[in-house]
């Protein structure tokens, strides 16, 4: 199981069920990544995508205690255990993309995280628990980028030992 989010330098992920900010090479980055693959998010998260619409071709799990919850074309699960029945019986990857609660839950199942760091602090209310220690180790790491407005972000591929 993966892990990929954009994070800025104090972990943070959102504000107000948005992205912090929207960089086009990243997500171009999460789409080559997921495309083909499945994608694990909470119901919030899938609420915040465009149209509220399962992202076209992946997999979508939308994880939720809204036991009446339906959507077309996204497999929706009440629970931890019924998302990691369904996936261990997935062939592709499967990426975890949020949001808050979603990453902690899934942390201890995750082999590969993939990081886009965003080098600045934003105002933020929904963070990624800072995990990078001595279980993980730094195993891919791009040169660092900067935005069209001077924002500098890395992509880091972090793998558990």
């Amino acid at each position: 199981m993966n892990l990929i989010v954009a994070t800025d330098e104090n972990w943070a992920i959102g504000y107000q069920n948005e992205l912090l900010i929207r960089i086009s090479e990243d997500l171009k980055y999460f789409k080559k990544l997921t495309i083909n693959n499945t994608v694990i998010m909470g119901r919030k998260t899938f609420e915040s995508l465009p149209n509220k619409k399962p992202l076209t071709n992946r997999t979508n799990i939308i994880l939720t205690n809204d036991i009446n919850y339906k959507i077309d074309n996204a497999i929706i699960c009440n629970s931890i255990d019924d998302v990691l029945k369904i996936t261990e019986n997935i062939n592709n990857e499967v990426y975890i993309i949020g949001g808050e609660m979603i990453y902690k839950l899934f942390l201890p199942y995750v082999k590969k995280a993939y990081i886009t760091k965003i080098y600045h602090k934003f105002k933020a209310d929904r963070y990624l628990t800072n995990f990078i220690n001595n279980d993980w180790t730094l195993i891919n790491e791009s040169p660092i980028y900067e935005t069209e407005n001077n924002l500098r972000y890395q992509f880091l591929v972090y793998q558990k030992r």
